[in-house]
C-alpha cells in the first residue's frame, strides 16, 4: 500500500446508476456490482484513492448497501481498517417526510458536520459506475498548480444510445463538457448530439471549504444535484478545470453495456491496460486455485479461482467457484460467484447472477445484443 499521503479525503456515492442496470441491483447497488471475474465496482475508485494515499474514505449509501457492508467489510483488503480515519460507511438519512437523498446535495448535507471537522484540504467524489486505473496524485497536483477551485476529470466518448436515453426524471443524468485552454466554460446534461463528447465521469476534486459552503448555501434551497443545481450555475464565477483521463475504462450504462465491458477484457490488451498500473484491491476469499480436468476445453476465459471446469467453455468470464461439469458447453457468458452448469447443459450468451444452477440438459440462450439473465439464487 501507498503510505505518502495527500491532502485530501474521499467520498464515494455507491448507488448512483443504479436505475440504469435494475437486474444486477434488485439486491446490491452499483458498486457492488461484480466485475471482471473477481471485482467489485467499488474497488477501481477505492484502489485509486488507496494508492494514492488516501486514507479517509467515506461511502455514502442509500439502500441495498448489505452487499457492499459485506465485500468492504472493515476496509482491511484496502489497508482502511484504522483507528483514525480509514473506511467510513455512512447509512442513508431521511428527513421528516422520510425522503431518501436522491442527489449529492442531500447526501453532503448529511455528513457537513463530518466535513467541517476533517483537517484535509481537498475533497475527491465519485460515482462507481465506470472501471478505470486511477492516478488521483496526478489529478490533485493538476487541481493545485491551475489554482482550481473544482478539477472536474473527464474523458473523451462517443455517445452510447443507452446514454442517450438516460432517464432524468430518477436523476440518472450524465454531462458533458465544453473546455478553453483546460478550463470548463459550459456543462451540458444529457446532451442528444452524437458524436465524440467530454464526457463527466463524475468524479471532482473540491477545496473542502467551498464543498462546504456550496453544500450549506444549495441544501438551504432545496437543491439535490451538485452538478446541476451548484456547477452549472456557478461555471463563470469558478475556475473549474478538467482534466483528461486518457487511460481504459469500463462505462457500465445498461445490462448490454455491462456483458460487452466484461467481454472486452477476453482480450489480452484491454486485460493488461486496465490492470498494469496501480493494483486494484479487492476482498479475498482463499479459495483453492482453479481446476481443469482432463476432459476440459477452455479456450480464451477469464476465470477466478475456486473454479471447477469439467466441460467445455468459450468466450467466458467466470467468477470465484463456478463449476462446469462434464458434458456442459457454455460459451459467450458471463458466470457469476458459485453458478453450477450441470451435465449436459447449453449456455450460450448468458449473465448468471451469483449461486444459479442451470439443470442438466437445459439449452439456455440469450444474443449479445441482448443477453438473457438469471436472477440470483435461481434454478434454470
Amino acid at each position: 500500500m501507498v503510505s505518502s499521503n495527500v491532502d485530501a479525503l474521499g467520498i464515494i456515492f455507491p448507488n448512483s446508476y443504479d436505475a440504469t442496470v435494475p437486474e444486477l441491483v434488485t439486491e446490491r447497488l452499483m458498486a457492488s456490482i461484480p466485475f471482471a471475474s473477481r471485482y467489485r465496482m467499488i474497488d477501481f475508485v477505492l484502489s485509486g484513492m488507496v494508492n494514492a494515499g488516501i486514507d479517509n474514505i467515506s461511502v455514502i449509501v442509500r439502500k441495498n448497501y448489505h452487499s457492499l457492508m459485506d465485500h468492504l467489510g472493515s476496509g482491511r483488503a484496502w489497508d482502511l481498517s484504522r483507528k483514525n480515519g480509514g473506511l467510513n460507511i455512512v447509512p442513508p438519512f431521511a428527513e421528516k417526510a422520510v425522503k431518501v437523498y436522491h442527489g449529492r446535495v442531500e447526501a453532503l448535507a448529511s455528513i457537513l458536520t463530518f466535513l467541517r471537522e476533517q483537517q484535509e484540504k481537498y475533497v475527491i467524489m465519485a460515482d462507481t459506475n465506470v472501471a478505470a486505473n486511477y492516478d488521483f496524485k496526478e489529478v490533485i497536483s493538476q487541481h493545485i498548480a491551475t489554482n482550481a477551485d473544482v478539477t472536474v476529470i473527464y474523458t473523451k466518448w462517443e455517445a452510447s444510445a443507452e446514454a442517450l436515453s438516460t432517464n432524468v426524471e430518477q436523476g440518472d443524468m450524465y454531462y458533458t463538457l465544453n473546455l478553453q485552454d483546460g478550463r470548463v466554460t459550459d456543462i451540458h446534461i444529457n446532451p442528444k448530439e452524437e458524436g465524440i463528447q467530454n464526457l463527466s465521469m463524475n468524479i471532482y476534486v473540491v477545496n473542502r471549504e467551498l464543498l462546504i459552503r456550496q453544500i450549506e448555501d444549495a441544501y438551504i434551497k432545496g437543491y439535490p444535484f451538485y452538478e446541476r443545481d451548484v456547477l452549472i450555475p456557478q461555471v463563470k464565477d469558478l475556475n473549474i478545470q478538467g482534466y483528461e483521463y486518457t487511460g481504459y475504462l469500463a462505462l457500465i450504462t445498461s445490462l448490454k453495456s455491462y456483458c460487452h465491458e466484461n467481454m472486452r477484457l477476453l482480450d489480452e490488451k484491454n486485460a493488461d491496460a486496465l490492470f498494469s498500473g496501480n493494483h486494484i484491491y479487492t476482498k479475498v476469499r482463499d479459495d483453492n486455485p482453479s481446476r481443469y480436468t482432463s476432459d476440459a476445453k477452455v479456450k480464451n476465459v477469464m476465470a477466478a479461482d475456486g473454479c471447477i471446469i469439467e466441460g467445455e467453455v468459450e468466450n467466458c468470464v467466470l467468477f470465484r467457484g463456478v463449476k462446469i461439469k462434464k458434458g456442459a458447453v457454455v460459451k459467450n457468458s458471463i458466470l457469476m460467484q458459485d453458478t453450477v452448469v450441470e451435465p449436459g447443459a447449453h449456455v450460450e450468451y448468458v449473465i448468471t447472477d451469483k449461486n444459479v444452477t442451470i439443470s442438466s440438459g437445459k439449452d439456455v440462450k440469450g444474443a449479445m445484443s441482448y443477453p438473457f439473465y438469471v436472477a440470483k439464487h435461481k434454478t434454470v
